[in-house]
């Protein structure tokens, strides 16, 4: 980019795990960013397509992370639908959020690049931050999680790492026309995540494998919207069915450095106190 501190910056889901993330990274180097969620200025909302238009006016770049999950049916139409937005707008690049073995990521991700701008796919599983900003933290600070999993192993990916890996490819030239696939630096089952949590947080955590017809039942009858119980199952289901239980290079390729390890995260996160156990009538909330 010729001058980087004259071009703004779309942010989607822009407080979410990543997107905040990616915010706060651009501000800190006094970077033009607009946060793209329902309570931005302008807002944006992915089912109010009246929204987009105004959120990409004089944008240059844009960081796509879907909401719920770009593996979620129709997604990759939607995603194409913005991109080919943007680039009519003038955005001249774009990088997408994707998922790791997930068919309809790969549309997605085949619609950005197609669109007509720059871009750079950031393609990710499992994040760290599921256990301490999602639907984890709750029954992790109650001392129990129970989950539809077995000996799978995944290779957890800090939202830091995503972060630093986005940043550089939105203001970086180096970057346009790659895949990154991130992941953490060591394959872990979910058990052995907990215990890791156990030990940092130095209170008790236990880990309860179940079915996945108990597991979304009990996520259904907490309110949660249909596309995301569709969504945990599958994920559970099918991408974790050891297609992801390898490592990536990705962080490495983008930013010269080793991923941040699982270890780390527990440690840093349990330092903020999150994981203390929740009061009784204590509000909670997680970031999407």
């Amino acid at each position: 980019m010729s001058d980087a501190r004259q071009e703004t910056t779309l942010v989607l889901g822009g407080t979410g795990k990543t997107g905040r993330r990616v915010v706060e990274r651009l501000r800190t180097r006094d970077l033009p960013v607009r946060v793209g969620s329902r309570q931005g200025e302008p807002p944006f909302d992915w089912d109010e397509t009246d929204t987009w238009a105004p959120a990409l006016r004089g944008v240059t770049s844009a960081y796509i992370s879907f909401v719920p999950d770009v593996a979620v049916p129709g997604a990759a139409a939607t995603v194409e639908a913005l991109a080919e937005l943007a680039v009519a707008s003038g955005v001249r690049r774009l990088v997408l959020l994707s998922g790791r073995g997930e068919l309809e990521a790969g549309r997605a991700e085949q619609a950005v690049q197609a669109a007509g701008a720059e871009w750079t796919i950031v393609r990710c599983s499992w994040f760290n931050q599921n256990f301490s900003e999602g639907f984890f933290l709750e029954p992790i600070r109650s001392g129990e999680l129970a989950l539809p999993v077995d000996t799978v192993p995944e290779p957890f990916v800090d939202a830091e790492d995503i972060a630093d890996v986005a940043v550089a490819a939105l203001t970086e030239d180096r970057h346009a026309g790659h895949v990154y696939e991130l992941t953490g630096p060591r394959l872990l089952r979910f058990e052995q995540a907990v215990e890791e949590i156990e030990r940092a947080s130095g209170r008790p955590v236990g880990f309860v494998p179940l079915s996945i017809d108990d597991y979304v039942s009990a996520v259904a009858e907490q309110g949660t919207p249909d596309e995301v119980v569709w969504l945990m199952r599958y994920l559970f289901t099918e991408v974790l069915d050891g297609r992801n239980a390898q490592l990536a290079d990705g962080v490495q390729r983008a930013l010269g450095r080793e991923p941040r390890g699982f270890g780390d995260y527990a440690e840093r996160t349990a330092a903020t106190g999150v994981w203390a156990e929740r009061v009784a009538g204590e509000a909670y909330s997680a970031a999407s």
